[in-house]
């Protein structure tokens, strides 16, 4: 990863801060919220520090620390009373606003790609649309939030529709890492998610996107949403 330009992970650090601050508007400025995120964050750069995550020849998948966490809680929170009371209470318009960080997320993956540490397939030269979803996401705050000019209806279907392109690039990029699974990328692997800070990809960028989304449709599909 030496041969990775500082820049690089300087626009992925920003990234993250940047979803972080727009999911705590989105809590309605939930201190708690911020403070577990930040704790998370920390806690998987301090393992990715130590090189664990780079010991893929093991019997036990390492990497799998990274997201599971947030995937258990997500499903959690989803099945408890006291999740979906805190889903219920979030502001939509951020949770929309969002996925504006799937654009710089993707340029990164680019400079990546160009470095040597991730495949092509996770580009949007190769399997990876995602960056659809985050050029939309203005688009949809504006028009659906602030000029209401297009239906509950259509900001519904595109969360589905982005929660595809979000499932397409997240199967392609586990499927790439030097697993024992590992279907792709064998020429060029998908190494970089092993590192600090693109730990912070699938362990905070990709489960807040996704709850994002899921949460999103909740409150669509509320009766009582206005």
């Amino acid at each position: 990863m030496d041969q990775v330009p500082m820049y690089v992970s300087l626009v992925l650090v920003l990234t993250t801060l940047l979803g972080a601050f727009i999911f705590y508007s989105a809590t309605k400025n939930s201190r708690q919220s911020l403070m577990i995120i930040l704790i998370w964050l920390a806690i998987q750069s301090a393992i990715a520090l130590t090189g664990l995550y780079q010991v893929t020849k093991e019997s036990l998948p390492w990497p799998i620390l990274m997201s599971a966490p947030p995937m258990l809680l997500i499903i959690g929170m989803f099945m408890s009373k006291k999740g979906t009371h805190f889903i219920d209470g979030l502001n939509l318009k951020y949770l929309t606003l969002l996925h504006i960080i799937r654009i710089p997320v993707e340029i990164v993956l680019y400079w990546l790609c160009f470095y040597k540490t991730v495949p092509v397939l996770m580009t949007f030269e190769g399997r990876n649309f995602d960056i659809l979803s985050g050029s939309a996401a203005p688009l949809i705050y504006y028009f659906g939030f602030i000029k209401k000019s297009i239906s509950k209806k259509v900001i519904l279907v595109w969360n589905f529709i982005c929660i595809g392109l979000l499932l397409n690039i997240v199967i392609n990029a586990i499927l790439s890492i030097p697993l024992p699974f590992q279907k792709f990328g064998f020429d060029q692997p998908n190494i970089a998610v092993l590192y600090f800070p693109f730990v912070w990809l699938p362990c905070f960028i990709v489960p807040v996107v996704l709850f994002a989304h899921l949460s999103a449709i909740r409150l669509l599909r509320m009766k009582e949403y206005k």
